[in-house]
């Protein structure tokens, strides 16, 4: 009886829990976005990016377009991960064509004006989209929901915005450090509470993103990366055994390896400087690994893209893999070149 269950039991969650096979499952990292016309129909509707996100029946269908669309293995929860500073009680803005805003954290001062716990209330949107989700997808379609890592969040906190390199967070960490340890310890905690009311309210696997992983010096990494991941892992699987856990350390190259021993993720995503063959040799057979094509692959299409799934396909076609792009699909993606991309993975010739 058991193995039949795990039989029934979606083809993402299956991989995800170690199983390997081939085709392997397959969801894009913004997947739901603005290379899809029905998306920025949807999109045009709300000024508001903030807005969007926390109208239930928007995020939903944002959520459900690419589902629709291309049959993918997984959904993911659409949403912002900058939503838990706004819980926080920081304000948070996106400008058109200009990224997110917000109220820079430059002192002790401005670190006390932050809410002491996330207001869960404040995110009920959001919940209330999974609860939409869970009768709304294909039976066969896993939900995914997601934050983003203390690390990453907290640049944004201290800058006010995107930058480059995430200068002002690592100079804030260098001259500042036990305050930055107090901010870094509010997001380990808010980030853990949110993730545990996702899981509550039906997400199946949760994603932990550290997009400015890579920026980071090998104590610095461990302190303000690794460390932190590690205590929303533990926090997560303590409060909601068997949740499953995928973390994204977006380049931090060689120290995958230390990252998946020191955090206990549950799958590694690889971002598109990985080499497979690398990193099918560094990782045990038992290691789920996710990704890693890289975005203008996809943009290219033709032979670059067919050459780029064939070479992960083969080196990861005897372990655990979940297929993915080594980062978001960019917004001048042709729909096209995404058929193609399932096409080749699922076994068809390419066009």
């Amino acid at each position: 009886m058991e193995g039949l269950k795990r039989t029934q039991e979606k083809l993402f969650l299956r991989v995800l829990d170690g199983e390997s096979g081939s085709p392997p499952p397959v969801w894009l990292m913004r997947q739901a976005g603005r290379f899809l016309p029905e998306y920025r129909a949807l999109r045009a509707n709300y000024p508001s990016f903030l807005d969007f996100c926390y109208t239930p029946k928007a995020a939903a269908e944002a959520t459900l377009q690419p589902i629709r669309r291309f049959g993918f293995d997984a959904a993911i929860l659409f949403s912002d991960i900058l939503v838990v500073p706004h819980a926080l009680g920081q304000t948070v803005s996106f400008e058109q064509n200009e990224g997110p805003k917000l109220d820079p954290i430059s002192s002790a001062e401005d670190f006390a004006r932050l809410n002491e716990a996330i207001d869960l209330s404040r995110l009920n949107p959001v919940f209330e989209t999974i609860d939409r989700l869970k009768t709304s997808l294909p039976p066969e379609t896993a939900l995914i929901g997601f934050c983003g890592a203390p690390w990453t969040v907290a640049s944004y906190m201290i800058a006010g915005r995107g930058t480059p390199d995430q200068a002002p967070a690592r100079l804030f960490a260098y001259r500042n450090p036990d305050l930055f340890q107090k901010l870094i310890d509010r997001l380990v905690a808010a980030s853990t509470d949110y993730l545990t009311r996702q899981i509550d309210a039906g997400v199946e696997a949760v994603q932990i993103f550290d997009t400015w992983a890579g920026v980071l010096p090998t104590g610095e990494f461990e302190r303000w990366c690794a460390a932190p991941i590690k205590a929303i892992v533990a926090g997560v699987k303590q409060k909601r055994p068997g949740t499953r856990v995928i973390g994204f350390p977006k380049s931090i190259g060689p120290r995958l390896g230390a990252f998946l021993e020191q955090t206990g993720v549950d799958a590694l995503g690889l971002d598109p400087s990985v080499d497979p063959s690398w990193a099918d040799r560094e990782f045990s057979k038992d290691v789920v690994l996710q990704g890693n094509l890289d975005p203008l692959a996809l943009v290219a299409g033709g032979a670059p893209l067919a050459a780029g799934v064939t070479n992960i396909l083969a080196a990861f076609n005897d372990r655990p893999h979940i297929f993915n792009l080594g980062h978001g699909v960019l917004p001048q993606t042709p729909v096209e070149h995404v058929e193609e991309l399932l096409r080749i993975i699922r076994g068809g010739s390419p066009a």
